[in-house]
């Protein structure tokens, strides 16, 4: 090799390399929902599976026949899953994501509202 090819410099030096790319801003969907709203979407959803829970195990309870009333606590719970992992996979929407993790925790509001109804005919508060 020779002593020239070794010392040239591929690039001249009176060329500036190119400029960085300037950030831009660009307008999205929120990331997070606020502790307050997750509050209130949460509540709002055990009330109703509460009142459903409670429901059912009225059905139960003054059923002649349990069968059915199983059936329809069963699709309750598939239906709470099913939803909430629907619900879970839309992307970019916080506010639905609450509303999948409150849905997902539904039967447990369910199992309280009815372990309400359970108790108050036990202490005798409701007569049967």
């Amino acid at each position: 090799m020779s002593e020239q090819t070794i010392l040239e410099d591929p690039s001249p030096s009176n060329e500036l390399p190119p400029p960085h790319a300037q950030p831009i801003v660009v307008p999205s969907a929120e990331q997070s929902v606020s502790r307050w709203r997750f509050v209130l979407v949460t509540a709002g959803m055990w009330i109703a599976a509460a009142a459903a829970g409670a429901g059912l195990y009225y059905w139960w309870f003054h059923g002649a026949d349990k069968s059915l009333p199983v059936f329809a606590v069963l699709v309750f719970v598939v239906a709470c899953t099913v939803g909430s992992l629907l619900t879970a996979m839309v992307q970019e929407r916080p506010g639905l994501a609450a509303m999948s993790l409150a849905l997902m925790s539904a039967p447990l509001a369910a199992a309280l509202g009815a372990g309400g109804l359970y108790a108050s005919y036990v202490f005798g508060w409701i007569s049967t």
